[in-house]
């Protein structure tokens, strides 16, 4: 045995050659890439340059004198914290909310039938071609009127009208074979039972991406919860760094240290979630619209 493995020449593994069209490809990458990550690098280091300097023209990628001035300022005199915290209890309830209405909603237009189903999915339909801001000054007028302006009822409800994945997750269930589920009413098994053991565990990549999707939208909404709220202890991220200035004018280098700090959870998701939104968006049954 040892002198066959003795004998036995391990070849070493030659790398092969680059082609012509995977080096072009790459330089592409590598320039697309680049685009996309100089503005993070642009407020990276702008916030590590003292206010004087990060105001200067012509304006320099490095800072002169690294300082971290601008991140101390900002804890010190915004209510960073809690605006982290009311972008992520908003952003996850609206998430959590519009999981739920769009799962059901989207199962209940593929699979069952009903009087009025083609008028009520028109209308759904018709929700996904009106821009939310036309809709800004009667949904106020109704949150007004209903007593909800400067609280986490007003800012959250607003935005769970999921037109948009309610079609995302209807196209996803109409390709589920009904075979399974008519095996499993034939073993007893009853509507909710089949929805909740067999077809949303089934679901779970496209309601992944739903759900990445609508969370990422809400942390980046501006708008809505600028108009709903006065109360500085309950602005979110995007609202809260908007007031980050003085008599001065604005704050570019704690303007650039607070949008960093919104963008870091949205980096984490993508980074770590990635798969979940590409398998999801593969399997929505979007791909041949």
């Amino acid at each position: 045995m040892t002198t066959d493995a003795a004998q036995i020449r391990i070849k070493p593994r030659t790398r092969k050659a680059w082609t012509p069209s995977q080096i072009v490809l790459t330089l592409l990458g590598v320039s697309v890439s680049a685009v996309f990550l100089a503005p993070l690098a642009w407020a990276l280091f702008t916030s590590l340059k003292s206010e004087t300097e990060a105001v200067e023209v012509p304006p320099h990628w490095l800072p002169k004198e690294w300082t971290g001035q601008a991140w101390k300022a900002l804890f010190q005199t915004g209510n960073i914290t809690d605006w982290f915290v009311n972008s992520l209890v908003v952003s996850v309830c609206v998430t959590t909310i519009v999981l739920t209405v769009s799962a059901l909603a989207g199962y209940g237009f593929a699979r069952t039938d009903f009087r009025g189903k083609n008028v009520l999915m028109g209308v759904v339909m018709a929700g996904l071609m009106i821009s939310p801001a036309v809709l800004g000054v009667p949904l106020f007028t109704t949150v007004q009127q209903m007593g909800m302006v400067d609280t986490y009822w007003g800012v959250i409800l607003p935005q769970c009208a999921p037109a948009a994945m309610v079609y995302i997750l209807y196209k996803f269930f109409q390709g589920i074979p009904k075979e399974l589920e008519e095996a499993a009413f034939i073993d007893g098994a009853g509507r909710w039972r089949v929805f909740f053991t067999i077809v949303v565990p089934l679901a779970r990549p496209s309601l992944a991406a739903v759900g990445i999707f609508t969370f990422i939208a809400s942390w980046n909404n501006f708008l809505w919860p600028y108009m709903v709220t006065n109360n500085p202890d309950l602005m979110t991220m995007p609202n809260g760094i908007a007031t980050v200035m003085n008599s001065y004018g604005i704050q570019w280098a704690q303007l650039m240290a607070g949008g960093l700090m919104a963008g870091l959870p949205l980096i984490v998701v993508f980074v770590f979630f990635q798969r979940q939104i590409v398998a999801g968006v593969a399997h929505t049954g979007l791909a041949g619209q």
